[in-house]
């Protein structure tokens, strides 16, 4: 049955509200069998906390509670899981830190902590922001949710006849960056366990620290294609 293929079945959720030329952007993981009441406490937290302007309260309960919606509408739905074994990419930047990189997952594994797996990564990588972390862990939830609902489409497909896909078309493209990997090569009976050289460097994770100067310059890119 659909729920995340980790430890905690947690909902990952996004923002980006702007109201009156004010712009508020976040993300976060939420516990889907918490109370509704939770979603307009925390909004009125967040706005309390930041001093944005009181029409955020509203927007941001709606966006959370449209997500937690969607979540909870797969809730019992069959899954199809075709391959356990899934490549996840990061490609994002948080603050000053630049951090791209790619694995595999076992989307099997009910035990899978991606928040610990990131305090990990930030900890080999000496990453000192420590919202980096979170960031990180956000990005796989959301990678691995995607792969969820194609699990739950591919099962579907199954009930009514058609003919499943194999796992190297049911992964969905990530919001993140998309699938870097071909599986049907990947696992193929030809494949090796060791990486060939000419292929460290994709799996090697790349870290960049911005200066002020180009972090700014980012900010102001990404604010004016937003607009």
């Amino acid at each position: 049955k659909f729920r995340m293929p980790t430890s905690e079945n947690l909902v990952p959720i996004r923002l980006d509200i702007e109201i009156d030329g004010q712009r508020f952007k976040d993300a976060f993981t939420w516990n889907p069998s918490d109370p509704d009441s939770e979603v307009v406490l925390f909004s009125r937290r967040t706005v309390k906390d930041l001093k944005l302007p009181p029409a955020f309260i509203t927007q941001i309960a709606q966006s959370i509670q449209t997500q937690l919606t969607e979540f909870r509408s797969y809730d019992g739905q069959d899954m199809h899981i075709p391959e356990k074994i899934m490549p996840l990419k990061l490609d994002l930047r948080v603050n000053k830190t630049v951090i791209r990189d790619q694995f595999l997952w076992d989307v099997n594994n009910l035990d899978a902590d991606p928040e610990e797996f990131a305090r990990i990564l930030c900890k080999d990588m000496n990453i000192e922001d420590s919202e980096v972390g979170p960031a990180v862990a956000v990005t796989i939830r959301e990678q691995l949710y995607e792969i969820a609902l194609q699990n739950i489409t591919s099962a579907r497909e199954m009930r009514i006849g058609k003919k499943g896909r194999r796992g190297t078309e049911n992964v969905a493209t990530s919001k993140s960056g998309g699938i870097a990997l071909d599986l049907g090569k990947l696992f193929s009976g030809k494949a090796s366990v060791f990486r060939k050289r000419k292929e460290w460097e994709l799996y090697e994770p790349i870290i960049d620290i911005l200066s002020n100067e180009e972090a700014e310059a980012l900010d102001a890119r990404e604010e004016q294609n937003a607009r």
